[in-house]
């Protein structure tokens, strides 16, 4: 069982540039500066949540590969930020191969989730895992209480988001029966572009309530931000794409506190 104080929550989506890392780093980053205690672990192997957050590949000592593989525990293996409140477990190169590696281990779905299991330090560990429904994300999909899906504003973004909905089914009957998905985020969003108010409108009909309110614009700044090894929201708060993520953040805590109290309910009755 995963601690009762902290809130675990990935950030998924099987494809790539929908905005995921980017989504992960300014959550993580909008939820500290909120004043709640927040890890960010990196579990792609490409590192952009790392270095988005400042982190140099060459100087690093541990890594989130360390914490599937190696006996340290994962307090151990976390990093401070720049960031108050925000620390992180960055990614590293040899990730690459650990879907080869997890397949001999034992319990090798659990992996993750008995790692992390009893902390007790933050109030959100937040996830970013690679693009692609492999077993290191099945270890994440496991270890986590909910998932946010950004879902770029794009034609067939309806139909990868069924695929992804199926293998979510799949982890909470087989794996993990706590599983929820706490809402999809619309990306990208060109208000300029026909189709992005056609593929919001496509998405809010087919998903109802579980479309967040706040959407992610396209921004510059929010492009540029990466390169300086800062998240949006420092690089430069009063952009769109930042004040968008604060506002989205507001709503991540107001739908965690709701799915929190669904759940004692349920377990007290």
């Amino acid at each position: 069982m995963t601690s009762p104080t902290t809130r675990y929550i990935a950030i998924v989506n099987q494809k790539g540039g929908v905005g995921k890392t980017t989504t992960a780093v300014n959550l993580a980053t909008a939820l500290s500066a909120m004043g709640k205690k927040v890890c960010l672990i990196d579990f792609d192997a490409q590192g952009n949540a790392s270095t988005g957050l400042g982190v140099r590949r060459s100087e690093l000592k541990a890594s989130s590969y360390d914490l599937l593989f190696g006996e340290e525990s994962f307090e151990s293996l976390v990093m401070q930020t720049k960031i108050p409140n925000l620390d992180i477990v960055p990614s590293s190169i040899h990730l690459s191969g650990a879907e080869i590696e997890l397949v001999d281990k034992e319990h090798r779905e659990y992996v993750l989730r008995n790692k992390i299991s009893a902390s007790t330090r933050y109030d959100y560990i937040i996830m970013d895992c690679p693009p692609s429904l492999t077993l290191l994300t099945l270890n994440v999909l496991v270890a986590v209480q909910s998932l946010i899906v950004p879902l770029q504003c794009e034609f067939f973004a309806l139909e990868g988001l069924s695929h992804l909905t199926k293998t979510i089914n799949r982890v909470r009957k087989l794996y993990n029966p706590d599983l929820e998905i706490q809402g999809v985020v619309l990306t990208m969003y060109d208000r300029r572009n026909n189709l992005s108010a056609q593929v919001e409108k496509d998405v809010r009909d087919h998903f109802g309530d579980i479309v967040y309110q706040t959407v992610i614009p396209r921004n510059v700044r929010l492009s540029e931000a990466p390169s300086y090894g800062l998240p949006a929201i420092v690089y430069d708060m009063k952009s769109t794409g930042a004040k968008a993520y604060i506002k989205f953040a507001g709503e991540v805590i107001r739908r965690e506190k709701e799915q929190t109290a669904e759940t004692t309910e349920r377990l007290a009755s």
